[in-house]
């Protein structure tokens, strides 16, 4: 049980974490500084590519469109699918389902399910402290994103922290094959782009709904591993930086609720508040109402509770 804050406790026990923190990192070692520059180009790649999206010769409606679908897709794929269902499971659906989620978040491209899931489940074992791949005490920089450009230690210990998804031949393939499901997408949306004559063309249509989204929803969840552990407020007295954003919170359809999430990993609600609003939480509910969620666990927040 992890105790409800006073906002002055909060805040002092907060400048205390961030003051440990920050005093008891060393220097990576040299081979961890070291870019991949696979990893590293695929990421420049995108981000011109979404720079070229946003020239006027690209831009249409339909493109909008295309984009906010795949934002709502991948995005709740992300939250619902891979993080609270998979990592945590914090709720149970069928099978059917659970594999319609997974392909929903893995369009994202944040690396396959299975390497995602082990690192999540990593970095609540060991965050903010030195082995935590995007350790927020080395910078909000590295936690947001510097951090996947380099060696990841933690994917060592894969096995350890999803050998449940490892003797899963779906998760082994889709962690494997991620990259080509863009594959089939960006051909149907260059072929329904030329087709209809779309502003931009097939090409306009592709760069809004592959590239830009991608770097979009990369940096709305990076900003969960960076922003949230340092912008924000505490509910809970966990043992690390994390904190709740609300304009985190927002664009990641509640994950900006982070401290609420590291004081209670295992619940499918992370607004635990009057006021915090959480999308993926709604999604929950209404799975639940359908009945194709069971199971659900629910942490509440009680105020003065000790």
């Amino acid at each position: 049980m992890v105790s409800p804050l006073p906002v002055s406790s909060a805040t002092n026990r907060q400048q205390r974490l961030w003051a440990a923190v920050k005093a008891h990192r060393e220097p990576l070692p040299a081979k961890q500084r070291r870019f991949k520059w696979g990893t590293t180009s695929f990421m420049l790649a995108m981000h011109v590519a979404a720079t070229f999206a946003l020239l006027p010769r690209f831009w249409s409606w339909q493109g909008l469109v295309a984009f906010a679908v795949l934002y709502w897709t991948t995005v709740l794929g992300v939250t619902l699918g891979l993080h609270r269902l998979v990592a945590h499971r914090s709720f149970v659906v069928p099978v059917w389902l659970e594999r319609i989620l997974v392909i929903m978040a893995t369009l994202a491209c944040q690396s396959g399910p299975i390497e995602w899931v082990a690192l999540h489940r990593h970095h609540h074992r060991y965050s903010d402290q030195t082995n935590d791949h995007h350790d927020a005490g080395r910078g909000l920089w590295w936690a947001h994103s510097e951090w996947m450009l380099h060696e990841i230690p933690a994917l060592d210990h894969m096995d350890r922290f999803a050998g449940d998804l490892l003797a899963d031949p779906f998760f082994r393939w889709l962690d494997r094959w991620f990259l080509l499901l863009q594959i089939p997408l960006g051909l149907g949306l260059y072929w329904y782009g030329e087709v209809a004559q779309v502003h931009g063309g097939g090409l306009g249509l592709v760069l809004w709904a592959i590239p830009l989204r991608l770097v979009v929803v990369y940096h709305v969840t990076w900003f969960v591993n960076s922003a949230t552990h340092a912008f924000g407020y505490r509910n809970f007295d966990s043992p690390d930086l994390s904190r709740n954003c609300w304009w985190v919170a927002v664009l990641s359809f509640g994950e900006g609720w982070h401290n609420n999430h590291h004081a209670y990993p295992s619940s499918a609600r992370h607004g635990l508040r009057w006021f915090e609003f959480d999308i993926t939480w709604q999604h929950v509910k209404a799975l639940r109402r359908l009945g194709l969620a069971r199971r659900v666990q629910q942490a509440r927040y009680v105020s003065g509770a000790s």
